[in-house]
C-alpha cells in the first residue's frame, strides 16, 4: 500500500503550466508544452489527456542532464545540436520521465482511452523548444532542469490532474 502522499501536480492546458503542490500549498509553477493537437484521451490521437492521473513510474534516476530516452531506456546518448541535426525527426525525450496512468475508467483508463498504454509522460525536451506553447505529440514537455527538479520532489503514485 502506498504511503500517504503530500505532493500533487496540476497541469493547465490553457495556461501551459504545471503547478506543484504540497498539501494545499503551491510550491512552484513551471512552464510546459502540451499537445499541438489539443486535448483528448483517445489512442493515436496525438492529444494530451484530461482528468485525474497518477505517476505510475519514475524513469531516469541519476541519469545525466540531457540523457536521451527511447522506449523509456537511456540510449547512451546525450542530446546535442549535432545529434539533433543528424536526427531531425526524432521526438526528443530527455533527462527524466514521469509516466502517467489515468485513474478514471472510460475517460483516461482502459480501452481506447488508456493514458498509460498511450505512453503519456511528463518529460524533458531540448532547451531550444519553446515552453508555454502547445507543440508536443501528447506528452507534457518541460525544461530539463525543471523536470529533474520536479522528479526529485515528486513521489511515485502522486496525484496529477490535467485540466483545460
Amino acid at each position: 500500500m502506498p504511503k500517504t502522499l503530500t505532493h500533487s501536480i496540476s497541469i493547465s492546458i490553457s495556461q501551459q503550466t504545471l503547478s506543484l503542490y504540497q498539501g494545499t500549498s503551491l510550491l512552484k509553477t513551471y512552464a510546459v508544452s502540451t499537445a499541438l493537437k489539443g486535448v483528448g484521451c483517445e489512442k493515436d490521437s496525438g492529444k494530451t489527456p484530461l482528468g485525474k492521473h497518477i505517476i505510475r513510474a519514475k524513469i531516469g534516476t541519476d541519469e545525466p542532464l540531457n540523457t536521451v530516452f527511447v522506449g523509456r531506456r537511456p540510449t547512451g546518448e546525450i542530446y546535442t545540436k549535432p545529434l539533433a541535426d543528424a536526427h531531425p525527426n526524432r521526438d526528443w525525450i530527455l533527462s527524466r520521465i514521469l509516466w502517467l496512468s489515468g485513474t478514471e475508467v472510460g475517460r483516461n483508463r482502459l480501452g481506447q482511452v488508456d493514458t498509460m498504454q498511450r505512453y503519456i509522460y511528463i518529460h524533458g525536451t531540448p532547451d531550444t523548444e519553446p515552453m508555454g506553447i502547445a507543440l508536443s505529440h501528447g506528452c507534457v514537455r518541460m525544461r530539463n532542469q525543471d523536470i529533474v527538479e520536479l522528479f526529485d520532489l515528486i513521489e511515485p503514485f502522486a496525484f496529477v490532474e490535467i485540466v483545460e
